[in-house]
């Protein structure tokens, strides 16, 4: 994912500048990428870039008139669209559609970087007070990993980077792999390898003299919790002008923007506020082979609502035929936050880049509108985990229920957002620029000021759509909200569309063991073909029973796999055996198994950037005069 990599350190520059360019090295995944090296010996920082050509933080490093102080940028910025002329007002030189304006905002700002909006981190090396500061968003969705040796401080957007470095550190963490297996992901800035940690949300660490001098914070949750609450008529007035008001900041930019469009309520609303020009905004919905799922048929009639263009990216044939090439590389390029059931995600960004290089969706708009949990902790096939595991699972499981004893938004915002759907967004991050104004900073801090009777159900959406354009609020969602008004017409079909979503994840991957046995024994009336497809377009749970058994086998059942500490091999072999006859259902469980297998061997047994593409070694570092090094 693109993003910075680097080292604070004391060491011999010869010794930090080979370090550096390994680690930038391990990020070069796409020819689409641009890189880059800046360092200051004096200082002790080495820092080097990844990039989307042609992206908002492409250009880097950023420096001052002067030249004594120094931006290094990944991600983006959504602050008030004026802030580069107010800048240029003063005195200072910035291009209007580009990030140059960031390291004036710093000089001016003394408490930078707390009024960027986006998804971002950074490193600041201020030459004037000899100082260099680490920092990232208020919601830590542009991760950083960072490792603390005796010698240097280690920081990457990916953590196989600092791996490559330091291959003492290729081992999991037992805590945090409980945690993923329990949760799906890796909780309180943890990670699953040992002493490789996860910088806190709104972080602003300062060094001095190539050492880390204080772990400072620009932002703390309580300060939006502590607003007062709204009466719900006040509320939604005022969510209603700051959504629309900050929204069109988030189609701005040099980059053309495409439309990821849903069956539901959250892209419903961008459309119906946002306004586009007839034809100007290309959307698109990823689409499966069974038959045309809800979500294409209703992001059609939204988009032509619109008067916008509209395509399907289906996931069909082309895909399963190279379902281990990208289960690989959903694994290795996520360092394992994201599963093999989220390649197809992967597959789908690369065919929607082709259409946008930025991707605006609705993502996370249901979990701060209605503080809704996205995820729990999930009881694996007993018997299948080694006895080992069993105490770290059950310590997953407190701590789960510690951490989501709070605020729900600030459950969704600050720690659902930045752990739960963090590997999914690395993921869609590799291939595009993903956005959503849903974590808009203005956005998050007047949501917090909801009354919880707003937050129950669906009403406040389906108003807001309204208010933007009464044509859409008449579009019933994928699962038969909204429309028109006939209330008896409206209930029979909201349960018809949760029988169907019911059933359509029964037979994808949530079927009960006692279904799929009687599943097995009617086979020959092929159900899956009455149920598949009608909301999801991924479809594992016959998948690996079918088209990708071999697959399994040779994976799951090589001896490899089954001599890993964390399963009972016994277990594990009739698991798939079991899965493959089709008398079973383990979809959750592969998915687990076949993940930890392949991070075991990309980034544990041998660490190689074999998948993606060797990065020039012969590039160097800069002396500190602020240039850009080749690559």
């Amino acid at each position: 994912m693109p993003g910075i990599v680097g080292l604070i350190t004391k060491a011999r520059r010869e010794d930090a500048e080979r370090q550096l360019l390994v680690m930038l090295g391990t990020l070069r995944h796409e020819l689409f990428y641009t890189t880059g090296t800046w360092c200051d010996e004096a200082l002790g920082v080495y820092v080097g870039w990844v990039a989307r050509a042609g992206s908002f933080s492409d250009g880097m490093p950023l420096a001052n008139e002067q030249g004594n102080a120094i931006l290094v940028f990944s991600g983006e910025d959504h602050s008030e669209p004026g802030t580069p002329a107010k800048l240029k007002e003063r005195g200072h030189a910035a291009e209007p559609d580009g990030p140059g304006y960031l390291i004036h905002l710093y000089e001016e700002e003394p408490t930078f970087p707390a009024g960027l909006n986006g998804f971002f981190h950074g490193i600041i090396v201020d030459r004037t007070r000899r100082t260099v500061i680490l920092f990232n968003d208020r919601f830590g969705m542009h991760r950083l990993y960072y490792h603390e040796s005796k010698d240097a401080f280690y920081f990457a957007a990916e953590a196989k980077a600092i791996l490559a470095v330091r291959p003492e550190l290729r081992r999991i963490n037992p805590q945090g792999l409980g945690e993923w297996i329990e949760c799906g992901c890796v909780l309180e800035n943890r990670t699953l390898f040992e002493n490789l940690h996860v910088l806190p949300p709104a972080s602003n660490w300062v060094f001095r003299n190539g050492s880390l001098e204080r772990k400072a914070s620009y932002f703390e949750p309580h300060e939006w919790k502590e607003q007062g609450t709204l009466s719900p008529e006040d509320f939604h007035r005022e969510i209603r002008d700051v959504f629309s008001r900050n929204l069109p900041r988030h189609f701005n930019g040099r980059e053309r923007v495409g439309m990821s469009l849903t069956g539901g309520l959250d892209t419903r609303m961008i459309m119906a506020w946002h306004k586009p020009a007839a034809g100007s905004l290309p959307c698109y919905t990823f689409g499966g082979t069974y038959r045309e799922c809800r979500d294409v048929t209703v992001a059609r009639q939204v988009a032509r609502a619109c008067g916008q263009p509209h395509e399907v990216i289906s996931c069909g044939p082309e895909f399963i035929s190279r379902f281990p090439y990208y289960a690989e590389r959903t694994v290795y390029l996520t360092d394992g936050c994201a599963d093999v059931g989220c390649s197809p995600v992967l597959y789908g960004c690369q065919k929607a880049r082709e259409t946008a290089p930025v991707r605006m969706t609705g993502n996370y708009g249901d979990q701060v509108l209605r503080g809704l949990r996205a995820f729990k902790p999930t009881a694996s096939a007993p018997g299948l985990f080694a006895s080992d595991l069993l105490p770290h699972l059950a310590a997953a499981r407190q701590t789960y229920s510690r951490i989501v004893d709070t605020h729900p938004l600030a459950f969704a915002a600050f720690r659902q957002a930045p752990w739960h759907h963090y590997g999914l967004l690395a993921l869609e991050q590799t291939q595009l620029t993903m956005r959503s104004p849903y974590l808009d900073n203005d956005v998050v801090r007047t949501t917090f000021r909801a009354p919880e009777a707003v937050t129950r159900n669906n009403a406040l959406r389906i108003r807001l759509i309204g208010d933007g354009n009464i044509g859409l609020r008449k579009i019933r969602t994928d699962m038969g909200f909204a429309g028109r008004s006939e209330r008896f017409l409206g209930a029979i079909l909201r349960r018809y569309q949760t029988f169907t979503f019911k059933a359509d994840y029964a037979y994808n991957h949530g079927m009960p063991q006692w279904m799929a046995r009687i599943d097995h024994l009617l086979a020959p009336l092929h159900l899956e073909r009455l149920f598949l497809g009608w909301h999801k377009y991924y479809h594992f749970r016959v998948w690996y029973r079918d088209l990708l058994a071999g697959y399994l086998r040779e994976m799951l059942l090589d001896s490899r796999t089954l001599s890993r500490p964390y399963w009972q091999k016994n277990h594990l072999e009739a698991m798939v055996r079991h899965h493959i006859k089709g008398d079973r259902n383990y979809t959750n469980e592969i998915h687990r198994v076949l993940s930890l297998e392949l991070l075991h061997r990309l980034l544990i047994d041998q660490h190689s950037a074999g998948l993606g593409r060797p990065f020039n070694s012969s590039a160097a570092c800069d002396t500190g005069s602020g240039g850009r090094m080749g690559c």
